[in-house]
């Protein structure tokens, strides 16, 4: 069965030019010229995924992204001009999957569509998650590199299944500081440096050349699922 995508996006030049990538990829296209005929369409349509523009006509991508989640977690991957951080912090911590800047590659856009359609199952319906050699058991709060068990302290582990939960997905600073560390910890950005270099030396082979946890410059962290 064909996967369907749905664009929101005023260019029609854009449109065109990402209904031929998406649609060489087997996907059924489906577009959207504002924000809210876009919520409308996904709403309607339900499609696997969106490719979202931050600069429409009626609504901001932002305002879009906000509306949508509070009834739906259709991955989102954002397109937008702006090479920003700040603009790419406001939309992940939106609830955006993935942000990608124009101009892109037809490849670097699909391998961020997979990613963000790449869904883990709810933690109580996985026994293990594998990356490589390392592996972390869910039942049993174990994690291994080539078979030997790693001695992980309580906060180092909770971080750690906080990155397979999102596996190939940017989390924000602010987003990992909220759920690991309560809501009033969000500018404590320091917490977070010390405990993901603790977990970097215990889980990487090189921790100053991480292959697993990877540093999205002024933006989070993102835990490599490939």
């Amino acid at each position: 069965m064909k996967k369907s995508a749905l664009i929101i996006d005023d260019e029609l030049q854009i449109r065109r030019l990402l209904r031929v990538t998406l649609e060489s990829n087997d996907y059924t296209v489906h577009e959207a010229e504002t924000g809210e005929s876009g919520l409308s369409g996904i709403a309607f349509r339900r499609p696997d995924v969106v490719v979202l523009d931050l600069g429409l006509p009626d609504l901001s991508g932002i305002d879009v992204l906000k509306r949508l989640r509070e009834w739906s977690e259709t991955p989102v991957v954002i397109l937008s001009v702006q090479d920003d951080e700040n603009q790419k912090v406001r939309a992940l911590d939106a609830g955006a999957d993935d942000y990608v800047t124009k101009p892109f590659s037809s490849a670097e856009l699909m391998a961020r569509l997979r990613v963000a359609q790449r869904r883990m199952k709810p933690l109580n319906e996985v026994q293990t998650f594998s990356f490589g050699k390392l592996v972390v058991d869910l039942v049993a709060r174990i994690v291994t590199m080539d078979g030997e068990k790693l001695p992980l302290s309580a906060t180092e582990y909770s971080l750690l299944t906080l990155f397979v939960r999102h596996a190939g997905r940017i989390m924000t600073h602010r987003q990992i500081l909220r759920e690991i560390w309560g809501p009033k910890s969000e500018e404590h950005r320091h917490y977070l440096r010390v405990y993901v270099t603790h977990l970097r030396q215990k889980i990487e082979r090189d921790p100053k050349n991480p292959k697993f946890i990877i540093t999205e410059p002024g933006i989070g962290y993102r835990l490599q699922s490939d």
